[in-house]
C-alpha cells in the first residue's frame, strides 16, 4: 500500500472516524475491556486534552492515539496511559509506528516522564509495537477482568523518558 499518511491533531470533528476504529478494536476482543464506544463527551472527559493525534490517508482518519491520566494525585502528573488504535485495513504499513513515535515526542514536550499501557497478552501486534519503542513489561495482572464470561490477564508495559524526569 503506497499512500500518503499525514499525522495531525485529533479534533472533535474526527470523532466519528475515531469511534468506528475503536469499535473495530472492540470487535477483536483483544483491544479493550470496553464493550461499546462512549459518547464524544464522555470520551473527551476521560482523556487528556494534549497529545491527541490521528493519521489521515486521503483526508480520512485511519488511526489514532491519545493519553489518559493514571491518577488524580499531583505526584503522577507526568504519568499517562497510552491508547492507540489503527483501522484493520491499514495495519502493518507503519501507521502505529508513526502514531506512537509522534505521541512519545509530544508527551515529553508536555513533561510526561512515564507512559504506560495495559495490553492483553494475545494482542501480539500491540505488544510488538510498544516494545519497538522502548516499552518494557513490568507486570502481569492475572485474571484482572472478565469479558464475555472469560477471565483475562493484562500485561503492564511502561516506557520511561530519557529526557524528562531524570534530574
Amino acid at each position: 500500500m503506497n499512500e500518503l499518511l499525514e499525522i495531525d491533531q485529533m479534533y472533535a470533528s474526527d470523532w466519528e472516524d475515531v469511534r468506528l476504529i475503536f469499535l473495530e478494536g472492540i470487535k477483536t476482543g483483544n483491544a479493550t475491556f470496553q464493550q461499546e464506544a462512549p459518547s464524544w463527551e464522555k470520551w473527551d472527559r476521560s482523556h487528556l486534552s494534549q497529545c491527541r493525534y490521528v493519521v489521515r490517508s486521503e483526508g480520512k482518519v485511519i488511526g489514532w492515539t491519545v493519553l489518559s491520566p493514571t491518577s488524580s494525585r499531583c505526584v503522577y502528573v507526568g504519568v499517562a496511559e497510552v491508547s492507540i488504535y489503527v483501522s484493520q485495513q491499514h495495519q502493518g504499513i507503519g501507521v502505529g509506528s508513526r502514531l506512537l513515535n509522534t505521541l512519545i515526542e509530544a508527551s515529553e514536550q508536555h513533561g510526561f516522564w512515564t507512559l504506560q499501557s495495559g495490553i492483553f497478552p494475545e494482542n501480539n501486534a500491540s505488544l510488538e509495537l510498544h516494545r519497538k519503542f522502548g516499552f518494557i513489561e513490568v507486570g502481569r495482572r492475572e485474571r484482572i477482568g472478565q469479558m464475555n464470561g472469560i477471565w483475562r490477564d493484562v500485561l503492564l508495559l511502561e516506557r520511561r523518558s530519557k529526557v524528562v524526569g531524570n534530574s
